[in-house]
């Protein structure tokens, strides 16, 4: 299935992703650079490592030879201090086991809440070689879960940024002024328009 964001006149990008949230995010942040976002829902492989940027890569170059297309993947994940950067490149596996509740409650008795999201933006096709792009906010782990917009680990992340909210409490433009999606997503667009 393919859902195009139109843009009149823009250029397209192609972004593989079985997460609709993603999409949706995305597609906000790229029409600020008039770039139509097409979400090619593709079972692209997944690999397991220790390095978002490596599980990124894996999954573009699998989209690509599938699709032959070009195309970009987002991979994220969120890295809490206290618990040496636990659950990171696992995050979405996490999110599924024991959920928001699950990482509260191994937060319980922990002062220190720091952590941060990272995301990387992989982008490869069949002529062009592989480019990564980096996106990183730093925050706080609440005390208990906030807000019903957002998606995955949102309900308990606090930026920097905005200390006295989650991302869960934001709207989807307001969370894009700096989450670390759109950074990535914002390096990605200003190359793409240079590009093509």
């Amino acid at each position: 299935m393919t859902r195009v964001s139109s843009f009149p006149k823009g250029r397209v990008a192609f972004f593989v992703t079985g997460n609709i949230h993603k999409f949706k995010e995305a597609r906000h942040v790229l029409a600020e650079y008039k770039v139509a976002t097409a979400l090619l829902r593709v079972k692209a492989s997944e690999i397991q490592d220790d390095d978002i940027e490596n599980i990124a890569k894996a999954s573009v170059r699998d989209a690509v030879e599938r699709c032959r297309l070009p195309i970009f993947v987002e991979d994220a994940g969120l890295f809490i201090d206290a618990l040496n950067g636990f659950p990171g490149p696992y995050s979405s596996y996490v999110y599924r086991t024991i959920g928001t509740k699950g990482i509260l409650k191994l937060m319980k008795e922990v002062e220190k809440r720091d952590a941060y999201f990272h995301s990387v933006i992989a982008f490869c096709s069949p002529k062009e070689s592989l480019r990564c792009f980096h996106g990183k906010v730093k925050g706080k782990i609440s005390q208990e879960e906030r807000g019903n917009s957002g998606f995955g680990f949102d309900p308990i992340f606090k930026p920097s940024d905005s200390p006295n909210r989650t991302f869960a409490e934001m709207t989807t433009e307001e969370k894009n002024k700096f989450s670390h999606r759109a950074q990535a997503l914002r390096k990605f667009a200003e190359w793409y328009t240079s590009t093509f």
